[in-house]
């Protein structure tokens, strides 16, 4: 099944890595005390971003990247029952 959404621009869609439900000592965590993913993988991805002089300047991520990205970057969206971030390219801090 094809994902629907068609990300504009230099923007992407990642699909975040599920939070931790058991801390590095065993302890489980409850839903509020879990930390906000700050990595993905990016499942869509825009055409690119035009420059001043109308160049197009492609992207530099690709589908199926795994990503890190700043801990409140980008928009989230629930499509169909599963979580996804929209953000710009430049939110993406490093390929992993």
């Amino acid at each position: 099944m094809a994902l629907k959404i068609d990300p504009l621009a230099d923007r992407v869609v990642v699909e975040p890595a599920p939070a931790e439900e058991v801390s590095t000592g065993g302890i489980i965590l409850p839903d509020t005390a879990q930390e906000k993913p700050q990595q993905g993988t990016i499942v869509a991805i825009g055409p690119g971003k035009y420059s001043d002089s109308g160049t197009l300047i492609k992207m530099t991520v690709k589908n199926g990247d795994k990503v890190l990205y700043g801990k409140y970057s980008g928009t989230e969206v629930t499509v169909e029952g599963n979580e996804y971030v929209i953000m710009r390219e430049s939110d993406i801090l490093a390929i992993l």
